[in-house]
């Protein structure tokens, strides 16, 4: 049941009394990796995104230094994957939906006495929905502290392994996903179904972007008919192992800071 995660960290393994007694509980990391089901192209399956976020967190955990603690709850597969629902299999839930779970999974883990979670996000079309459930979660308890955060926004080497076309545009199924993917399940990429398929380009005098400062909303079928936006033909085990070592360092090093972090207190 506990998948990438080490099992002395994976949260529902815990007993309610092992909860109970545990010291220090303000300060104890509970992490929520939070994915998506949903298309990544040919070649790739569509638990891509949880997968990612549930291998790079179980290394992580892995790594960790043992006097630090930090457990895992269960992977949330489903996620707001609508940009993608056009492409068949692809679950999504609603915006609503997504955080009435957030919600109420953090209002469960401060009522067991926790004061520190991490929703760590792998699917880049719903950061905005972890920011805003994050804040109410804050307002709605002041002592609770909780991190929305982006698997990919740590410290780490992918770009240096990737083409600059492929770093600048490749948003979604492209090399780095494919990458990793080879190296967490090698045996769900089907390879030989890779494509290359980018976003229509800007104008150069334009301001706007898929992605970034100034964005459009888009439907990926708007940009793309394989469902990839990247370069899938790229990618090798070997990239993917390091970027899967280099991402999990990047998430030690957060939880360390989260477990060192105290909220601020100004005097008014």
């Amino acid at each position: 049941m506990h998948s990438f995660i080490p099992p002395k960290r994976f949260f529902p393994y815990l007993s309610w009394t092992d909860i109970q007694a545990m010291p220090n509980k303000e300060n104890v990391v509970i992490i929520q990796p939070v994915g998506a089901i949903e298309q990544h192209g040919p070649h790739l399956p569509l638990i891509v995104d949880a997968a990612i976020g549930v291998g790079v967190l179980g290394k992580a955990l892995e790594k960790l230094d043992v006097s630090i603690p930090a457990y895992a709850l269960p992977t949330l597969y489903y996620g707001k994957s609508n940009e993608h629902w056009h492409f068949p299999g692809t679950i999504t839930l609603s915006t609503a939906t997504l955080t009435a779970i957030i919600m109420e999974v953090g209002e469960s883990i401060y009522r067991a006495g926790f004061r520190k979670l991490v929703l760590m996000n792998s699917h880049g079309g719903q950061p905005q929905v972890m920011q805003m459930a994050a804040r109410d979660l804050h307002v709605q308890y002041d002592d609770f502290l909780v991190f929305p955060l982006f698997t990919w926004r740590v410290p780490h080497i992918t770009k240096e392994l990737l083409t600059p076309k492929e770093a600048a545009l490749g948003m979604h199924a492209g090399d780095a996903e494919t990458s990793i993917m080879l190296s967490l399940l090698p045996e769900q990429v089907q390879l030989e179904k890779a494509v290359a398929e980018y976003p229509p380009e800007q104008t150069e005098s334009s301001l706007l972007s898929w992605e970034g400062k100034l964005p459009v909303a888009w439907v990926t079928r708007d940009i793309s008919k394989s469902g990839v936006i990247g370069d899938a033909t790229t990618a090798t085990k070997e990239k993917g192992d390091r970027i899967l070592e280099s991402v999990a360092n990047g998430w030690v090093q957060v939880i360390q800071d989260i477990y060192a972090f105290q909220q601020p207190k100004v005097q008014s």
